[in-house]
C-alpha cells in the first residue's frame, strides 16, 4: 500500500512518535511525505520515505496530485485544528480523498484504528469500492 504523511508543525512530534510505534507495519508499505515531516520521521525510523517539497511549499499538492492519480492509497494527516499562517490547508486533499476513496485520518485516533485495520488485514479499500467480478 502506498501511504502518505503529512503534519503541521505543531503535529511533527506526534507524527514521529506515532512512526516509531508502528514502524513494524509502516515498513511494509511504501511511504511519501511532504518535506519536513517525512525528514523527521526517516530520521526517528529509518524508514525508506520518499519526500515532497515542504507543505508550505507544495508538498502537499504534490500529494494531492498522487491521490487524484490513484497512486496514494491512504493518507494520515495530523492537523493542527488552529493552522499558523503558511501552514497548508488540507480542504483539497480531503475533497480528493473523498473522490477518490482515500481512507484518511486527521488525528491519532483515527491513524490508529487505520494502521490497526491495516495490520490485521481487515480491509483492501480497493477491493471493496471496486470488488472484483
Amino acid at each position: 500500500m502506498n501511504i502518505a504523511l503529512i503534519a503541521h508543525d505543531s503535529k511533527k512530534e506526534l507524527m514521529t512518535q506515532f512512526c516509531i510505534a508502528y514502524c513494524g507495519v509502516l515498513s511494509k508499505h511504501k511511504l511519501c511525505a511532504t518535506g519536513t515531516t517525512g525528514k523527521l520521521v526517516a530520521e526517528a525510523t529509518g524508514l525508506e520515505i520518499e519526500k515532497y517539497l515542504s507543505g508550505s511549499q507544495g508538498g502537499a499538492q504534490q500529494i494531492g496530485s498522487r491521490i487524484a492519480c490513484d497512486e496514494i492509497d491512504l493518507l494520515l494527516v495530523f492537523r493542527d485544528p488552529h493552522p499558523k499562517p503558511g501552514e497548508p490547508n488540507e480542504a483539497n486533499l480531503l475533497r480528493l480523498c473523498d473522490v477518490h476513496n482515500i481512507p484518511v485520518a486527521t488525528n491519532i485516533a483515527t491513524a490508529e484504528a487505520l494502521i490497526h485495520s491495516l495490520e490485521r488485514g481487515d480491509l483492501d479499500w480497493r477491493d471493496i469500492v471496486n470488488p472484483k467480478q
